[in-house]
């Protein structure tokens, strides 16, 4: 009897637990990684360095160099570092911005990518995409998967706690992502990756109702395995069409007009709040609300420091930064004086 499967992409190896960069050295003597442990080792400053002093001794025979900075340019001084040099992988250690810049260079190298994150702001520590800055702001490229992903819960509970927070913001607004996917299913035809929306759903739910926090390990596990699913969604769906919509639409407005405003998971969570107040969906709006609420996370723009008139030219603009998207943004197509009447509305609705 024939079986009839999908092939999908997946990291080899996941290391999720306390002390897990202690086993290192010995993911990297893998064969299947590396035969004889030759490796680029790409770290960012502060714990990304503070790994490799730790792990140095597995280390003998890999290179070093420091990342500064989550841009293109980076990226491409990093890839140039490394070609004209035989290595068996790229090894990248620290926060997000660091990790996309390694999965950019590993891509371009073909090299295959292990990915160490000291922290767990956002679903790009197992994603096929890098958001890097460019002259032109900010974009996402789309590279290879992680052949292997190591979280040390250890770094992550040392890490600032607003970046260990922010991915829950990010993990919370797969569930806006989603809705918009099959608005644009029902709306334009587009096709539902039914295996992608599993993982996605299933990642943000693991995360929606828990009341317990990061002072907790198994918290801390739970949120790093949502990452890696909102990841896996991606790759499964070929795009970041699962985990980003209007929400990440807003997101990256704001990063646009007003640098600095959040970071990526604080900036998702709101956008996701408001896509569900501008979908009228009050039962999505209030469990999202509360799990912000229950994590410290931003709700409102004057969380963000924005006046609601800076938030509502961000909306205006979001559209813009994904044009081939389908969200509910594109489907009210609201002109400013009526997105400035549901934002300020949004703001009436949460703002108690």
């Amino acid at each position: 009897m024939p079986l009839l499967a999908r092939m999908l992409l997946s990291p080899l190896i996941i290391d999720i637990r306390a002390g897990a960069v202690s086993g290192l050295g010995d993911l990297l003597a893998d064969r299947r990684i590396s035969a004889d442990g030759r490796v680029a080792v790409a770290v960012g400053p502060g714990q990304g360095e503070q790994v490799v002093e730790e792990i140095r001794p597995a280390l003998s025979n890999a290179d070093v160099f420091t990342v500064r900075g989550g841009s293109l340019e980076s990226a491409g001084e990093l890839q140039a570092q490394l070609r004209g040099t035989h290595y068996d992988a790229l090894v990248g250690i620290g926060g997000g911005r660091t990790l996309d810049v390694a999965k950019y260079a590993a891509t371009r190298l073909a090299l295959p990518m292990v990915a160490v994150a000291t922290n767990l702001a956002h679903d790009g520590i197992a994603s096929p995409v890098s958001s890097l800055v460019h002259d032109g702001g900010k974009g996402s490229f789309g590279v290879g998967l992680p052949l292997a992903v190591v979280v040390d819960l250890d770094f992550v509970r040392s890490s600032p706690a607003r970046m260990v927070r922010s991915g829950v913001g990010d993990v919370v607004s797969n569930l806006s992502a989603l809705a918009d996917w099959w608005l644009a299913h029902e709306e334009r035809g587009e096709p539902i990756d039914g295996l992608a929306e599993t993982f996605a759903r299933t990642a943000a739910e693991a995360m929606l109702h828990r009341t317990d926090g990061i002072d907790s390990d198994h918290f801390l596990t739970a949120l790093a395995d949502a990452l890696v699913l909102s990841g896996m969604a991606m790759a499964a769906a070929g795009s970041s069409r699962p985990c980003s919509g209007s929400d990440h639409e807003i997101l990256h407005a704001i990063d646009a007009l007003f640098p600095g405003a959040g970071n990526h998971g604080e900036l998702a969570g709101v956008g996701a709040l408001f896509s569900f107040f501008l979908r009228e969906d009050d039962e999505a709006g209030s469990l999202v609300d509360a799990c912000l609420r229950r994590h410290g996370l931003p709700r409102l723009p004057a969380d963000l420091g924005l006046s609601a008139e800076q938030f509502a030219h961000a909306v205006l603009l979001a559209p813009t930064t994904r044009p081939d998207r389908y969200t509910i943004l594109e489907h009210l197509d609201l002109d400013g004086s009526a997105v400035q009447e549901r934002v300020d509305a949004f703001v009436a609705t949460y703002g108690n």
